[in-house]
């Protein structure tokens, strides 16, 4: 490959293993909450036009299963643009993977703002401030701190997700596994067990760390609703 800062860019074609899990489980993550609290609103909004879109795409995205997602990324999205702005072939199933994570966290995001009394948005509108800084500064705020259990949840499912990416040919952290087994070299009668068990506990150690510390957010952000 090309040479930047001195350092040999390598192609995603050679790309793998548990760094590619927690690229794609972090991309995923990181774009589906902001996109999520857009498509909620959306699909509170009064303009029929934005609800209407919303609505649409967080049923259409949630009624489909997440390998057709997948599927749909890998070969349509390069129809979509010029040859030679066909999107690289990682980046395809990121795409789908962020646009399916997206939808699943509008609905956990619906849920938190219908969790907030109506006193808040009337106090936030007797104080004349907009719908966006009532938003920004009041709503969500609250909205996000009572969904941190279902925001770290869904983001659990999604990091163990990142294994389907495996079904349009990604070589992440199991399929890896897969393909070093086929390898003479590795063959042996407790070398699978070994290398699943393996897999299986590096997943549970991040999902637990992830889980113990929405704990600990929980905990540090409780202010305010002790009784």
């Amino acid at each position: 490959g090309s040479v930047t800062f001195g350092l040999i860019q390598v192609d995603t074609n050679l790309w793998g293993g548990i760094f590619l899990s927690l690229l794609v489980a972090t991309v995923g993550i990181v774009f589906s909450l902001p996109a999520g609290i857009l498509l909620a609103l959306g699909r509170r909004s009064e303009l029929p036009a934005v609800r209407f879109f919303s609505i649409l795409y967080i049923e259409f995205v949630r009624g489909v299963p997440f390998i057709t997602v997948l599927f749909m990324a890998n070969t349509m999205l390069p129809l979509f643009v010029p040859d030679h702005w066909s999107p690289d072939r990682l980046l395809r199933p990121i795409v789908g993977f962020a646009l399916f994570a997206a939808a699943y966290m509008a609905e956990e995001v619906r849920g938190g703002l219908q969790a907030i009394p109506r006193g808040q948005y009337k106090a936030a509108q007797a104080l004349g401030l907009s719908y966006w800084q009532m938003m920004v500064k009041i709503i969500l705020p609250q909205a996000l701190k009572l969904m941190i259990p279902n925001i770290v949840n869904n983001a659990i499912g999604l990091l163990k997700d990142t294994t389907l990416v495996a079904i349009v040919n990604i070589f992440d952290f199991l399929k890896t596994i897969q393909a070093t087994l086929s390898d003479p070299s590795w063959r042996g009668p407790t070398i699978p067990y070994s290398a699943y068990m393996f897999a299986a506990l590096i997943f549970f150690v991040m999902c637990y760390g992830m889980a113990r510390y929405s704990m600990y957010m929980e905990k540090r952000l409780a202010t305010g609703h002790r009784h």
